[in-house]
């Protein structure tokens, strides 16, 4: 435990250049937007002398350095500023669109993991046979199709030719969970399936390597049941790799939810930020790929503390 705790610590104060840099990279960037805060306040019939007394006033021609500093003390503090007009905090914006892409997000990843590992393990027990080729074949498809593009086709299929599903459009679950599951199920193929087909393959390549391993045949020869000796070492130990993986990929997701959502009109963070873009606001703008991407080093810091529970090697080197 003290090793987990020691790495885990290791691992905290190396975020700390990381998400200032990431802080750092979208401050500088949006301040070369060529939207104008003030006019964005102000309106198009706001003159250049209230313009200029707009940005005195709100630190607009301060130095960028200073400006960056008020604005990482502004972030500590969870104040993202507001929104154009009519104006509203971006942090509540936000807490009212993050929810939606964390639950596509979730239903993503579970579709994924367990399609992954269903197909992974049959592929490895079924080595060189039909239906290992027949699993690889699909997984090879779905690694090259963009989610945006399966999004549209199952748009297509579903929903226009079938009329099993709706288009678009969101249900809360607690006005219907039914609904809530058909609203969503789209959307979740569409960004859990390319992943689940590139888990995979790791998946089974991982397999294949603990199964030829020498303990593997010792165990079967000994006269273990070849399932026990599967589900209780070969699996453990071929899910290592894969973990690592899935932590990119539920960031990846994340960011990939964003287009997902402006398909099928789901009011997430996907809408805000193409809001924010359509009215010219880069505060809005700003909050949103803020949340993104700390959302994505969040995740890869809580798999990574996983892997160490997953590996014991790897406690031991430490």
């Amino acid at each position: 435990m003290s090793a987990i705790l020691r790495m885990t610590a290791r691992r905290l104060l190396t975020l700390v250049p990381l998400v200032l840099g990431i802080t750092l990279f979208v401050f500088v960037v949006l301040r070369f937007s060529p939207n104008d805060p003030a006019y964005n306040a102000l309106g198009d019939g706001a003159s250049p002398e209230a313009r200029e007394a707009y940005a005195e006033a709100n630190g607009l021609n301060d130095p960028l350095l200073v400006r960056y500093v008020r604005f990482l003390g502004d972030l500590v503090q969870g104040d993202l500023g507001v929104t154009s007009p009519p104006s509203r905090p971006v942090t509540e914006v936000i807490a009212t669109a993050f929810p939606l892409t964390l639950q596509l997000t979730l239903l993503g990843v579970t579709l994924a993991v367990v399609l992954s590992t269903v197909l992974g393990v049959t592929g490895a027990l079924f080595r060189d046979r039909w239906p290992d080729q027949v699993i690889r074949v699909v997984s090879m498809a779905g690694v090259a199709m963009p989610s945006f593009w399966l999004g549209i086709l199952l748009i297509q299929q579903f929903s226009l030719n079938w009329e099993l599903l709706p288009t678009g459009g969101y249900v809360n679950p607690s006005e219907s969970f039914s609904g809530w599951l058909k609203s969503m199920a789209l959307p979740a193929i569409s960004l859990g399936l390319p992943v689940a087909s590139l888990l995979t393959r790791i998946i089974r390549t991982s397999m294949v390597e603990e199964l030829d391993r020498d303990y593997v045949r010792t165990a079967i020869g000994s006269g273990l049941p070849r399932v026990v000796v599967v589900g209780r070492n070969v699996l453990r130990n071929a899910l290592i790799t894969p973990m690592t993986v899935l932590g990119l990929q539920i960031g990846y997701m994340l960011s990939g939810a964003v287009v997902i959502e402006a398909i099928f009109g789901l009011p997430g963070l996907g809408t805000l930020i193409m809001q924010g873009v359509t009215a010219g606001d880069p505060g809005l703008v700003q909050g949103v790929v803020l949340y993104i991407a700390l959302a994505f080093v969040i995740v890869n810091l809580v798999v990574d503390i996983l892997y160490l529970f997953a590996n014991p090697r790897l406690r031991g080197a430490s």
